[in-house]
């Protein structure tokens, strides 16, 4: 089998756990045996799988095909992926007022000159762009990803199309229309869950993606009873798959120094659906208690100004530590230190970084909110706006010395992890 696969992004260069999972999905899919033709709006050249890399597509002005100018031979994985050049990224508000933490600006324009077709016809490519804006030219980049997805869906063969979030929906939907191939659309995030106020906008690109779906995946049980009732689905239509993680060994390092016996860390997105504000409502009243406890804040989003204001106001400063967004070895590092992991989401389709804590051996508290709540019944679960009942969860730990490791041996028998892995 041959999958037609769409995604925003992929390891290393993730803003979320969108691309993780696609990581995650395709590796295990290829080792399946399953041939995969990924594409994605841009490649670096160092992701984490050896995949073929076309990293300049053209769009010919006289019969809209694709010429891909770089390419390369993939035998021993059987994959794909495809890059279209692009300012977007994922998990992104129409209408948040970006800054300097949360947008980076970037123009460019593709060389046609560099194409390898030598038909002069062919050479009259379409020249696209992309300036990074997350404001009016969002749905205008969307809706040229989908451009391209339909041209690459009459030049490949494939058996289906698997399409991974609300950017790519309309991408799988014009492939669909090309190929007649069946459509699948994998539900990792949903307006929902993303934003305090709902775009009108993606909730319709949401609700067609849906409505000409052939199947649905939803990631977690908690996302498909939003599906369903908030956008209408047939409950028939929607196939529950929990996200995963593959088990690692963790290679041994120095331990590292740290700046408190008791490390608390928040990881994640800063953004009104992780709910950093319960997070550092609940340190504010932790510290009261215990005023040696450390705080760590690891991401970036919209809501990492106000947050460090925040603090500053409460006057916590050295209390609570921001991080800014973290590569996957400084994830790794963070986990090496931490003594509690807490993820207050307001709604959460699933979340990996609790998986991740637990296979570092750190103890976790999850809201009730989530999928992965799901998967981890032994884990401590409150609601995310019980601040109260966060609090006290976390003075437990440094109250009382056992119960951090009575915590991971709970998950870790539960989930299958093995010690040291």
């Amino acid at each position: 089998m041959k999958v037609l696969m769409f995604g925003w992004e992929f390891p290393p260069h993730i803003s979320g756990g969108l691309g993780t999972a696609c990581y995650g999905l395709s590796n295990s899919l290829s080792q399946q045996g399953i041939q995969l033709l990924f594409v994605v709006p841009r490649a670096y050249g160092d992701e984490e799988l050896s995949l073929i890399n076309a990293s300049e597509i053209l769009i010919s002005e006289s019969d809209k095909s694709i010429v891909p100018v770089v390419t390369s031979n993939l035998e021993q994985t059987g994959m794909q992926l495809i890059s279209i050049y692009s300012g977007l990224k994922p998990y992104c508000s129409l209408s948040d007022k970006y800054d300097a933490f949360a947008i980076e600006q970037w123009s460019y324009e593709i060389p046609v000159e560099n194409s390898v077709d030598c038909n002069p016809e062919r050479r009259k490519a379409t020249k696209y762009k992309f300036t990074g804006s997350y404001g009016p030219n969002l749905l205008e980049e969307v809706a040229r990803y989908s451009e391209v997805a339909g041209a690459l869906a009459k030049q490949h063969s494939f058996d289906v199309i698997h399409a991974h979030d609300w950017l790519t929906y309309q991408a799988g939907i014009a492939a669909k229309a090309a190929s007649r191939k069946p459509l699948i659309v994998h539900v990792h995030a949903t307006e929902i869950d993303r934003a305090a106020t709902v775009d009108k906008r993606v909730f319709a690109i949401e609700c067609e993606g849906f409505e000409k779906a052939d199947r649905i995946i939803a990631v977690s049980n908690w996302t498909k009873r939003i599906l369903i009732s908030n956008y209408h689905i047939p409950e028939k239509k929607v196939l529950v798959v929990h996200n995963g993680m593959t088990a690692k060994r963790l290679a041994p390092s120095i331990k590292p120094t740290r700046i408190s016996n008791q490390i608390v860390t928040f990881l994640g997105r800063i953004t009104y659906q992780k709910g950093p504000h319960y997070f550092i409502d609940a340190a504010r009243k932790v510290l009261s208690r215990f005023p040696n406890v450390h705080f760590v804040v690891a991401g970036s989003g919209d809501l990492l100004p106000a947050m460090i204001e925040r603090v500053a106001q409460l006057h916590l400063s050295s209390r609570i530590h921001f991080t800014g967004f973290l590569k996957t070895n400084e994830v790794e590092h963070i986990w090496t230190i931490s003594d509690l992991y807490v993820m207050p989401s307001v709604s959460e389709p699933f979340g990996i970084a609790p998986l991740e804590a637990i296979q570092s051996g750190v103890p976790v508290i999850i809201s009730k909110q989530s999928g992965v709540a799901e998967v981890m019944p032994h884990a401590i679960q409150l609601d995310f706006w019980n601040v109260n009942s966060l609090a006290n969860a976390i003075c437990s730990v440094p109250r009382y010395k056992s119960l951090a490791k009575t915590l991971r041996k709970k998950v870790e028998n539960h989930l299958n992890i093995l010690p040291g892995m």
